[in-house]
């Protein structure tokens, strides 16, 4: 690792460490990025020592970029909790404290810390993916399928049409899927790499950046230092431990690219495939009320699928997607009518 760019990251935590501080000034939260930053400017100092020892020049006062001064901006405005996830690609570390309650101050136990429920990106993440994916082909193909019903009675245009879609939407979504995840899972891994180097190189550190971390989620201070050391001192769990409570990340739960491409792909095509069904089934004049039926009956049970995600009662959650789908419909199928009007 360059001793220089080290040099340099280190400073830039430092920098935003403090930036956060100030904005939650007067708060535990507040103490722990202040000694946090004092940690991140002591390995700054080692590493600037390693570039003096090798007889490089010793690189001058640290000048942030443009990035790290627009970040740090927007810690001031809109606070570290909303940008928990772009100072965590940052190097930031501590951002578990705001996976709690908006206290922040929740009491953990040692057992707790040790045995957590973890829902990781793997397996709720793919269900989750699956049931908005399923959503999403339901109301833009139904919405498609109305709008052209509504603009011509050609069956074949309207077969056409809906089949264009459901390819088209499975491949996008399936791709922007893949892309997304994949980008996650290499930053993820990036910060997990730096976590491991770390790890091996500075453990004494890493402990004391683990330490303040449980004693701002409410440990005390005594119990929060015995804690880290102990988790610290095993090698099998440590790169674990660390990665979840300074990164937010369950490293053995990170998604899959590929199967989330898949998820989402054959889930849109799923949803998609309902309203188009009637038509493909040759059902005639009879088919474009059963595609909104069908729609009907498949988005109030997806919105209450919804509601294991929300926590809302599944009879609202069910209700509140019928609405918007039966909106989104209606409107498409207008459109399409005023068209029709206005070819004459």
């Amino acid at each position: 690792m360059n001793p220089l760019d080290s040099w340099a990251e280190e400073q830039r935590s430092a920098y935003l460490y403090r930036a956060c501080a100030d904005a939650e000034n007067g708060t535990v939260r507040a103490e722990l990025f202040r000694r946090l930053a004092g940690e991140a400017e002591a390995q700054a100092a080692i590493w600037r020592a390693q570039l003096t020892a090798r007889g490089y020049p010793a690189p001058g006062p640290f000048v942030p970029d443009a990035r790290t001064r627009i970040v740090a901006n927007l810690v001031q405005w809109l606070g570290p909790r909303r940008l928990k996830n772009v100072l965590a690609a940052m190097k930031v570390r501590g951002m578990a404290i705001y996976g709690g309650g908006d206290d922040g101050h929740a009491m953990p136990t040692a057992l707790a810390m040790l045995e957590r429920h973890h829902r990781g990106l793997a397996g709720g993440g793919n269900l989750r993916a699956a049931v908005f994916g399923v959503n999403e082909g339901i109301v833009s193909n139904a919405g498609l399928i109305l709008g052209v019903a509504g603009a011509a009675s050609d069956v074949r245009m309207i077969v056409l049409s809906g089949v264009a879609s459901m390819a088209a939407g499975a491949l996008a979504i399936a791709a922007g899927e893949y892309v997304s995840v994949r980008a996650q899972r290499e930053l993820y891994d990036h910060q997990i790499a730096l976590e491991r180097h770390e790890l091996a190189q500075y453990p004494e550190a890493e402990a004391q950046e683990l330490a303040l971390i449980y004693a701002a989620k409410g440990l005390p201070v005594k119990q929060a230092d015995r804690l880290a050391r102990r988790l610290v001192a095993d090698p099998e769990h440590a790169l674990d431990t660390l990665a979840r409570e300074e990164l937010g990340v369950e490293p053995r739960e990170l998604a899959s690219p590929i199967v989330a491409g898949f998820t989402s792909l054959g889930a849109f095509a799923l949803g998609a495939f309902v309203p188009l069904a009637p038509y493909l089934l040759g059902l005639g004049s009879a088919a474009l009320a059963w595609t909104i039926g069908l729609s009907i009956a498949c988005l109030f049970a997806v919105g209450a699928a919804m509601s294991l995600f929300t926590g809302r009662s599944a009879l609202y959650a069910g209700a509140r997607m019928l609405v918007i789908g039966l909106v989104a419909g209606a409107i498409t199928f207008g459109v399409g009518h005023l068209l029709r009007l206005a070819g004459g």
